[in-house]
């Protein structure tokens, strides 16, 4: 059994990777999915959390296949499975916090959608700008991800994704604070018309929370890449010369694994929707009470919705009329029952 932190020649993890840790990550991802799926159908809040699942189930495959990657970890001339196998658990494992920052963005959406005279912006250009941004950093991101860690391939491309890497991350970063400070100007609007929803609150200080952990793990991730990455499997000075972070398994696990752990949890145990209306048409006037709007039949064809939804609002958006205040766009949500916050 290798020391933690020595490489070991043709291993794609650089390291001889743990066996029990895979198997742990993924069961926890798989209860958070399965809370995830459970809880969306029942506060009927699929449009608002549905990429939290869908991560959870991201996050699942790619621990399980790190898992068979614990006993496969080692780089073969005559097949090419656990390579394949070892990029796409990479690529799924490093594809979700992009999303999970997006969802918290939808989520502040639907916040400002709540009440909208206290939104720095309209609520439907929430989703439909970051979700622009969120693409690329998703491009970039998968892209270089997968050339860094394709061992095997030639160093410029390796370079080539390691710079990708980051510029996805330093977006991430950039939109992070761009976050805090949107989330800031309307709490700032919200306290200061004393308006007394304990449900908004909570959920902007989830929001925080999450946002603080997606922040945390974008860090590592820079500081990670910020020291030496290359690696080159048949030989073992060049691997003993990798930055610490690349060489310790347990960083990954400490500030990747863990972190993104608690946040999918996080929204488990204080999940938008048992604190927010089901009826996109239910909203806070100026005065704190709650109102509800004019219903607005979505007469876009299905697959229009669908694509809307797919392209995080950025396409096929619903041209209305009478737009409450001009703030949100109660279209883009089906009608349900409200209820009090």
């Amino acid at each position: 059994m290798a020391e933690p932190g020595e490489p070991i020649l043709w291993s794609l993890y650089v390291y001889a990777p743990n066996k029990a840790a895979p198997i742990f990550f993924a069961i926890a991802y798989a209860l958070s999915a399965v809370f995830h799926i459970w809880q969306c159908s029942r506060y009927q809040a699929w449009k608002l959390m549905w990429l939290h699942p869908a991560c959870a189930v991201l996050f699942m495959a790619g621990y399980s296949l790190r898992e068979y990657g614990a006993y496969n970890y080692l780089y073969s001339l005559t097949t090419k499975l656990p390579l394949i196998l070892y990029i796409l658990s990479q690529v799924c494992i490093y594809i979700c916090p992009p999303l999970l920052e997006l969802a918290n963005y939808h989520v502040l959406g639907r916040v400002f959608a709540y009440a909208p005279s206290c939104a720095p912006l309209p609520a439907n250009r929430v989703l439909a700008t970051f979700g622009g941004l969120m693409l690329l950093v998703e491009a970039l991101n998968a892209v270089g991800v997968a050339l860094v860690a394709n061992p095997s391939g030639r160093a410029s491309s390796q370079a080539l994704g390691k710079n990708l890497t980051v510029a996805a991350i330093a977006i991430q970063v950039v939109v992070i604070v761009i976050f805090v400070c949107l989330a800031a100007v309307f709490h700032a609007r919200f306290a200061r018309k004393r308006m007394r929803s304990r449900s908004v609150k909570i959920v902007l200080t989830v929001l925080y929370a999450s946002m603080a952990l997606i922040f945390a793990r974008c860090v590592f991730r820079l500081v990670e890449h910020a020291g030496n990455t290359k690696v080159d499997l048949d030989d073992i000075e060049v691997l003993r010369g990798l930055d610490p972070l690349l060489r310790y398994e347990a960083y990954f696990y400490v500030f990747e694994a863990s972190l993104m752990l608690v946040n999918s949890w996080l929204w488990n145990v204080w999940h938008p929707g048992r604190y927010l209306p089901r009826d996109y048409r239910v909203f806070l006037a100026e005065d704190g009470t709650e109102v509800v709007g004019e219903k607005q039949d979505d007469v876009r064809p299905l697959l229009a919705r669908t694509a809307h939804v797919l392209s995080f609002g950025m396409l096929f958006r619903e041209k209305k009329q009478g737009a409450r205040d001009g703030m949100h766009q109660l279209s883009d949500y089906p009608p349900a029952s409200a209820h009090s916050a």
